[in-house]
């Protein structure tokens, strides 16, 4: 079993004050093996009981870190799990899709998606599989072009050789605002069969309130890129609004979507998403106190989270910290937090970017130290193997 590089904490704290955006780290100190990791929270999240009643999960959770699956990733942003446990990788720089053996760690390139125009937080970015994976092979991704964001979905053929495993781009949704950053780029299929699309308003505010574009949006869609049946506005896209850079989408085992979301100097959020609501950017960020826009259920410094990929597992919401450089744990009480918010790994293995479930209480975990704002040691970036209680 591997030991994966970890980051003392008294070096991020030397530089915390110095860094606004990259993580820090020195040595290539390992953990104790099979040692939980725990921190207080430090969020401002919903107050609650440390005795749970019926499936509220515990106020305090665990984590240990099994192993490391692999190493040596380029920018890795979006991780989808395969049928049979092998994971796809996109690198946002690069442009290219890579399947990780998870019992090997063996990487094999796929082949490089074109079209691709990497920049800024722009490049190749989330990915996830066709609801009929098993009889279409499609893989779905979200990417940035010379003129816009788009998702488009292509078939995967395993029969290839290395490098031309990946069949041509067939767009299906288009128009999708660019710019150096808040480019959004989660997607995600949910229990209703339907494409989920986290976009980001591209630092221009007033996007996330118009609800004629996509920009500052989660969209809702059919698998051919139409505006699904029974979204909240006639013909469109549009299934929630008013996101400053929504970049990760997870739900519940009761089918509720939740989304994390990166504020702007005061309060990240996680949302619990209602079709049709206006999540308020610009007009307040984090909790406000008009009835017209939808609260965030949890709240943090950006100095603690600039959250990115999130899950569901053990009934908690789990979600990556970039600037945190922390794992934070959101135990769920319906569609309420059941108690504060917890952090774990913090400072350990630097920037977090995607977190997937791996089944039953395990989570896959994705570091972003390799994205031109962390700190890269050597073996980064890295794929965790997690066990969350």
């Amino acid at each position: 079993m591997q030991s994966p590089a970890v980051r003392p904490a008294l070096a991020l704290a030397a530089c915390a004050a110095l860094l606004l955006t990259a993580g820090c780290s020195s040595g290539d100190d390992s953990p104790e093996p099979n040692k939980d990791e725990t921190s207080a929270p430090s969020a401002s999240g919903s107050k609650g009981s440390s005795s749970p009643k019926g499936d509220v999960p515990a106020a305090k959770g665990s984590v240990r870190v099994e192993r490391t699956v692999t190493k040596g990733l380029k920018s890795p942003w979006g991780l989808a799990p395969l049928p049979g446990g092998d994971l796809l990788v996109s690198s946002r720089d690069e442009g290219t899709v890579t399947r990780v053996d998870t019992k090997t760690g063996k990487k094999t390139v796929l082949g490089e998606v074109p079209g691709v125009a990497p920049g800024g937080e722009g490049g190749l970015l989330g990915l996830a599989l066709s609801p009929d994976y098993a009889s279409d092979h499609m893989v779905y991704a979200y990417f940035t072009t010379e003129s816009d964001n788009r998702v488009a979905r292509m078939g995967y053929d395993e029969k290839k050789p290395s490098g031309e495993q990946l069949g041509a781009p067939d767009t299906v949704f288009r128009g999708i605002p660019k710019g150096t950053n808040h480019n959004g780029g989660r997607i995600a299929f949910g229990p209703d069969g339907l494409l989920y699309v986290g976009t980001g308003e591209t630092y221009k505010t007033e996007l996330a309130q118009d609800k004629s574009s996509p920009g500052g949006k989660i969209l809702r869609l059919t698998p051919d890129g139409d505006p699904a049946p029974g979204n909240p506005f006639d013909d469109s896209p549009v299934y929630s609004y008013g996101h400053r850079n929504v970049q990760g989408l997870a739900w519940d085992k009761d089918k509720r979507l939740w989304a994390s979301e990166f504020g702007q100097d005061t309060w990240d959020e996680l949302n619990h998403i209602v079709a049709g609501d206006n999540y308020g950017w610009p007009d307040v960020e984090g909790r406000g106190d008009d009835d017209k826009y939808h609260n965030p259920i949890a709240q943090w410094r950006t100095s603690e989270a600039s959250p990115s990929g999130i899950a569901y597992a053990k009934g908690s919401i789990w979600m990556a910290g970039l600037r945190g450089e922390r794992l934070w744990r959101i135990p769920l009480d319906g569609a309420k937090a059941a108690h504060d918010p917890q952090a774990f790994l913090e400072g350990k293995y630097g920037r977090l970017r995607t977190v997937v479930p791996a089944g039953g209480d395990k989570l896959w975990l994705m570091t972003s130290e390799t994205d031109t704002r962390g700190t890269p040691e050597k073996g980064d970036d890295r794929i965790l193997e997690l066990r969350v209680g």
